[in-house]
């Protein structure tokens, strides 16, 4: 376990089983659909790498770059720094999330993504935190419920550290104070 890291919350061999589940649900789910993953950058990357692993049906890729945090707060302002390649008209889009929190950021892109045509618009996360949910924003798939503490690891950070660890632990407070 990693010096600041508190306790481990979700395990990597946890993380994966859930994603083979998660995977098996979404190809059955979107069978015979045109389905785009859409990353949201940084933190769902390692999650979007994983779980597609497990979905066998065709999918596209895409990401986005969506901003709302300095250090460990959320600054509730939410700015798109790089937006889709492709068109989702028509398309079915499953939004990759490492963690719905306060749930500000999916109740922007939601709607952002839905006003360019998509066939329908829902969200896979590897993490809820439903003490934090501000917003009316319902994830279709959810990895993990977790307690409101300030997750690290499998692509969560705090200022760009700890992403690469295995597994999702919380960060000691010393850390961030």
């Amino acid at each position: 376990m990693h010096k600041d890291c508190k306790e481990i919350l979700v395990t990597g061999e946890q993380i994966t089983k859930r994603c083979q589940e998660l995977g098996a649900q979404i190809s059955k789910d979107y069978e015979g659909k045109e389905v785009i993953l859409v990353g949201l950058l940084k933190g769902s990357v390692p999650f979007l790498a994983e779980l597609s692993k497990y979905i066998t049906i065709d999918v596209y890729f895409d990401y986005m770059d969506v901003s709302s945090y300095d250090g460990a707060t959320s600054t509730g302002n939410i700015v798109v720094e790089t937006d889709l390649k492709q068109s989702v008209r028509g398309k079915h889009i499953l939004i990759v999330e490492d963690i719905l929190d306060t749930g500000r950021t999916l109740a922007t892109i939601v709607p952002y993504i839905r006003e360019r045509g998509a066939a329908s618009v829902e969200i896979v996360t590897m993490l809820f935190k439903p003490e934090r949910l501000e917003r009316s924003i319902e994830a279709k798939y959810i990895g993990f419920n977790v307690p409101n503490a300030f997750v690290i690891g499998f692509g969560l950070d705090y200022d760009q550290k700890y992403r690469n660890l295995p597994y999702v632990g919380i960060l000691k407070e010393e850390c961030y104070q």
